[in-house]
């Protein structure tokens, strides 16, 4: 997980108002006005505050007719709320625990013996062991501009882009201002 993300999640759910939000959805999904009805606020102020919430993902809507639900991602909020816990320990933020074995097979069946990639996994788990397969030549510490960036992900693969937003996505990568820097191996998600 990227730093940046965690630090942005408890700056957004840092607000009372927001808590308030969530401690009513832990109960059930609810529209807009019952929220503002229940806090006592304007329609308008609760939107904005949902915004906020659904650019963090704990709450994802659902329309019902002509009514949208909102609910609460409880499983996103709970590995977030632990995610501070979790930097720096051995476990890191692993979502996948994954044997040497089990990624020199992956590995065997998306790398051709030139070294570049047969094709990107579409499976969540394969894609991770071949993503950090290839950011082996990269540096911790070290900012990376895109288009070198670009450069090096093409030894590899020739959609580079993909690759390279994948990097990101998975959290092994943080982007800003269009470089590029390693998330600390504790981070990452395999």
């Amino acid at each position: 997980m990227q730093l940046s993300r965690l630090v942005n999640f408890h700056k957004t759910i840092g607000d009372k108002t927001r808590i308030r939000i969530v401690s009513l959805l832990k109960d059930g999904p609810l529209h807009g006005q019952a929220i503002a009805g229940k806090l006592g606020l304007t329609a308008p102020t609760i939107s904005h505050h949902i915004a906020k919430l659904r650019e963090i993902d704990i709450i994802y809507q659902r329309r019902e007719k002509n009514t949208i639900y909102f609910y609460l991602n409880d499983k996103k909020l709970a590995v977030m709320a632990q995610a501070i816990i979790r930097i720096g320990s051995e476990e890191g933020m692993k979502f996948f625990e994954v044997e040497e074995e089990e990624k020199y097979k992956v590995l065997k069946n998306f790398i051709q013996s030139d070294g570049k990639l047969k094709s990107i996994p579409a499976q969540r788990k394969k894609k991770l062991i071949v993503l950090e397969h290839v950011l082996k030549g990269l540096e911790v510490g070290k900012t990376y501009k895109e288009s070198d960036l670009n450069e090096y992900i093409k030894n590899y693969h020739e959609d580079f882009a993909t690759i390279r937003r994948e990097f990101v996505m998975c959290q092994f990568m943080f982007r800003q201002n269009g470089e590029y820097e390693l998330n600390p191996r504790e981070m990452w998600p395999i």
